[in-house]
């Protein structure tokens, strides 16, 4: 094989879990100012002086992952890389009342990302190994789809409910771990990374305000889209297998 050419052996299939802490997320509408359809939101000062939006995280989350990749240079590695966190639940507060008010928000999401990934293994540019483990650093790009399920807005006598809406944005990553070797053809990986995976959406029409007592009939909302950008950070333990 010529220099630079993959051959079989350099092939190599990667399977891991990781832990995610995302980071604070913040849904609010795409244009507060448009007047049809309605912002969910509208536009500010709330009565906390920020502008109107719900706050809140979604807890520690999980990641699968499955990658395929090649060594493509003595200290460079290429991969296909896909991801799922198939359980993301938001949980918030909106800012619509007075604090002492009730205005939890939640929400739940799925993501599944796919990127190429290039990872830069430092021993083999002559850095110097850290122990039995080989630090190496590595960056991703792709694009996420990402699924919104209902948003459900509870305030002191009614709930308003949004439909979500599926989409695709661009994602991209950043990663620096260690990796040791179990056999002559496995090896084990611990890394940091972290993700960009986009923008949730919400529906545009199709919301309804609901009494929770029945004393009126539900109230059809025709609203705008509301949106919030996607960021996690986090630990990933996976197993590289060459074939």
């Amino acid at each position: 094989m010529n220099a630079g050419t993959a051959t079989a052996e350099d092939l190599y299939l990667r399977a891991g879990l990781g832990l995610e802490r995302p980071t604070e997320t913040v849904f609010r509408d795409k244009k507060c100012e448009i007047e049809t359809p309605v912002p969910l939101y509208g536009c500010g000062p709330a009565p906390d002086g920020a502008p109107y939006r719900s706050v809140g995280n979604f807890g520690t989350v999980a990641a699968l992952e499955v990658g395929i990749g090649t060594t493509v240079a003595p200290a460079v590695r290429i991969e296909a890389l896909v991801e799922v966190r198939p359980n993301l639940t938001f949980s918030g507060r909106a800012n619509y009342l007075d604090s002492e008010m009730r205005q939890s928000v939640s929400v739940d999401l799925s993501v599944v990302s796919g990127m190429v990934a290039a990872y830069a293994d430092l021993p083999a540019l002559g850095l110097p190994r850290l122990g039995p483990f080989d630090p190496f650093l590595g960056v991703g790009v792709g694009a996420a789809r990402i699924a919104t399920g209902e948003t459900r807005m509870m305030f002191p006598e009614t709930t308003t409910i949004v439909p979500g809406v599926r989409r695709s944005d661009f994602a991209w990553m950043v990663t620096a771990g260690v990796a040791t070797a179990l056999s002559e053809s496995t090896t084990l990986d611990l890394a940091w990374r972290y993700s960009d995976l986009g923008t949730a959406e919400t529906a545009t029409g199709g919301g309804r305000v609901v009494w929770r007592d029945g004393s009126r009939e539900p109230l059809m909302l025709d609203q705008a889209a509301s949106e919030a950008r996607l960021r996690s950070h986090g630990f990933r333990l996976s197993v590289r297998h060459k074939f």
